[in-house]
This record gives structure tokens, C-alpha cells and sequence, in this order.
């Protein structure tokens, strides 16, 4: 028997009217939708008229529920896999079943679409030649300020973050990076109350303050590139992780090298990685 196809499916952020063709082709097609939240999907899935079979897969059962489909998968059958918004898989439940999809030869297709930290990079208007993305900042202070303390880099960092938590995390970016460093709030991407602002780290708790509903809602926040003094220095930990790799595994080099140079471990670690992919 044929195994089926795993569908990466990307699903609006906010406006329904984001749903591309060939996403919503594609889960009028398949057998099984897994869903973050199936109540969620099946708004979605109900406007558009797609009578689907869901599934759920989400933090507290994706162990259970990829053992369960990667078993339809093998019989044949397709999945689209889906989260509550946007790309799953980055941030969000799914790459479990795609890795076991993968180990056991079975076709995965993505079919991309809408995703809100390339939304808000896109929107930012920094200027730089990569990007990267922090997912959620860690919820206890003393851990995001230790990863904040990591994000110190020469291009764009976007991150998410939670309305309760917003406005601790602005402070703690203004304590690390100081006032003059840019910041892009993009808060409800795409919804009906969507805000986009770009504006020193200095007037950003301000202007979160300045009316009730800005801080509600769901944020990306993109912090502004680092100063050229600190692109010299990550050059230079680059410089050194090459060394070191030479003779050591990515993990393993991007550690040594920070402790080497003092520029971020997590910075390190993602140009090992891509280093090795271009081997």
C-alpha cells in the first residue's frame, strides 16, 4: 500500500479572508485535519463550506495523537496538519508528527501561507540581510532577562509575547538595550483591531499605556538590529566558531565559542547549523 501525504497547512492569523486556494484545496481534499484546537478549525473550515474530518493535536496529547495519525498516514491515508493560526509547527504543536512523517519516508508538502513574525518583520521596515526568530520569551523575569541578554545581535529579532506579560517584557527590553533602540509592536496582526507601530524603546510602554485595549490582544514584538561595534564582534565569535568546528560538533563549537568571545550562545548555535547545511 501507498502511504499517504502529511500537509503543513498555513491558516489566517486573524482574517478569515486570508485563507490562500490551495490551503483551503487542500483541506477539502485530505482525509483528516489534526487541529490545534478543532472548535478553532472548524470556523474556518465551516465558512468555507469543508465538511473535513478533525483531529485534535495539541501540547497535552501530540505524543499520542502523532502515533495515531502517523498509523493513518502509513495506511494510505492524507492528514493536513494545522494550529489555531498561522504556520503550524514553529511555536505551536506539530513538528512531532512531521520528524516521525519524515523518519518513516512518508511525503510531507507544505503548503505556506500567513505567519505573524514574517507579517511584523515584513512591516518593520528594518533593513537587514537575516532575521531571527525567538518564539516566546521564557514567563519568569529572571529567565527572560538572561535570554534577552542572548538577543543582542546586528539584525531583527521577533518574538512573541503574551498581553499579560507585555509589558514586563517592553520594560526588560528598555533595561537591556536602552531607550534609543527601535521597537515594532504589532498587536491582533490582521484582526479588526490590528496596531502596528514602530518607535524608540524610550515611548513604548507609554504608548502601550496610553489606552486600555493596547495591551490585550496577541503581540509580535521586533526588536531593531544591533549597533555596527556589535556586528564587528559577532564576525569575529564567527571567526572563532569556524575554528572550533573544524574539530567539534555545532553544539559543542557555538558553546566554547561564546564563552571565547561573549557574543550569544543561541546566535552561535543557528550560524553553526547553517554552516552545516551548506557542507
Amino acid at each position: 500500500m501507498t502511504s499517504g501525504t502529511l500537509y503543513v497547512v498555513a491558516t489566517p492569523i486573524g482574517n478569515l479572508a486570508d485563507a490562500s486556494p490551495r490551503a483551503l484545496e487542500t483541506l477539502a481534499a485530505v482525509d483528516l485535519v489534526a487541529c490545534e484546537d478543532t472548535r478553532t478549525s472548524r470556523t474556518l473550515l465551516a465558512r468555507h463550506g469543508i465538511a473535513a474530518r478533525t483531529v485534535a493535536l495539541h501540547a497535552h496529547n501530540e505524543r499520542a495523537a502523532s502515533a495515531k495519525l502517523l498509523a493513518a498516514l502509513r495506511d494510505g491515508r492524507s492528514v493536513a496538519l494545522v494550529s489555531d493560526a498561522g504556520t503550524p509547527a514553529i511555536s505551536d504543536p506539530g513538528a512531532l508528527l512531521v520528524a516521525q512523517a519524515h523518519g518513516a519516508g512518508i511525503r510531507v508538502v507544505p503548503v505556506p501561507g500567513p505567519n505573524a513574525a514574517l507579517a511584523a518583520l515584513c512591516a518593520s521596515g528594518f533593513h537587514a540581510e537575516r532575521f531571527l526568530f525567538a518564539g516566546f520569551l521564557p514567563a519568569s523575569r529572571g529567565a527572560r532577562k538572561k535570554a534577552l541578554a542572548e538577543l543582542d545581535v546586528p539584525w531583527p529579532v521577533a518574538f512573541h509575547e503574551a498581553p499579560h506579560r507585555v509589558l514586563e517584557a517592553v520594560e526588560d527590553l528598555l533595561a537591556q538595550y536602552g531607550a534609543a533602540r527601535e521597537l515594532v509592536i504589532a498587536r491582533e496582526l490582521t484582526k479588526k483591531f490590528e496596531e502596528l507601530v514602530r518607535l524608540p524603546l524610550g515611548e513604548a510602554r507609554a504608548w502601550l499605556l496610553a489606552a486600555p485595549h493596547r495591551h490585550q490582544g496577541e503581540f509580535v514584538l521586533v526588536l531593531g538590529p544591533g549597533s555596527e561595534r556589535r556586528e564587528a564582534d559577532l564576525a569575529e565569535a564567527e571567526r572563532v566558531l569556524g575554528v572550533l568546528l573544524e574539530a567539534l560538533p555545532p553544539s559543542e563549537a557555538a558553546r566554547l565559542a561564546a564563552r571565547i568571545t561573549g557574543a550569544p550562545r543561541n546566535a552561535l548555535y543557528a550560524a553553526a547549523l547553517l554552516r552545516a547545511k551548506k557542507r
